[in-house]
């Protein structure tokens, strides 16, 4: 295979849920850096380097795209987002072309970089997930998200997303197909999910 042949990369960008826990609303309306958080991270997996960018959206589906600018990207609405992270992960990975791998990335990640995605595209390997690790205050490095599912595992890893797990099962049931990448020199990897964590949008 040349490389005009070689598959491309979606990302799929998780971006359905209420916020809940962090009591603000929908967090793809958080505002970041002048514009939406989704906006924002719609961009940053573009520039990085993926073909396109899937963004799925639940909670106040209505209200987001009316309030965003995602005119650059794809937008597809989870009807059954209360259900759970499973179900929209299973949407956004039918979303992309059958033969792209797939970026998996949550809304709720502001200190997402370009450079992480880049390294991440980088560092794929044929038949492989390749996934994002940041290391903990103990030192040890530990899986997080963007994650890329090679284009001859998404299907299979969409098969175990239920309930609010994405790639978890799938993860978990196969970890020696697991490459981590070091990217703690160029963000924490924090999911933005309580109040005490409004810090991270500054």
């Amino acid at each position: 295979m040349s490389n005009s042949e070689a598959p491309g990369t979606t990302a799929v960008l998780l971006a359905a849920g209420a916020g809940t826990r962090l009591g603000l609303g929908p967090k793809a309306l958080l505002r970041f850096r002048g514009r939406t958080l989704v906006e924002v991270l719609a961009d940053v997996l573009l520039a990085g380097g993926c073909r396109e960018v899937v963004a799925v959206l639940g909670a106040d589906a209505a209200t987001v795209r009316a309030a965003t600018d995602l005119s650059r990207h794809r937008v597809i609405a989870n009807p059954d987002w209360e259900s759970g992270m499973g179900g929209s992960f299973r949407l956004g990975v039918a979303a992309a072309p059958p033969e792209d791998h797939v970026l998996i990335a949550l809304v709720d990640q502001p200190g997402l970089t370009p450079e992480t995605v880049a390294r991440l595209l980088a560092s794929h390997r044929p038949g492989r997930v390749t996934a994002a690790a940041y290391r903990g205050t103990d030192g040890t490095l530990r899986r997080g998200h963007p994650l890329i599912l090679d284009a001859a595992l998404r299907a299979e890893a969409a098969e175990t997303a239920t309930g609010d797990a994405g790639a978890r099962q799938f993860l978990q049931a196969h970890p020696g197909l697991v490459d981590l990448v070091d990217c703690s020199d160029l963000s924490g990897g924090e999911d933005l999910d309580t109040p005490d964590q409004l810090h991270l949008l500054d």
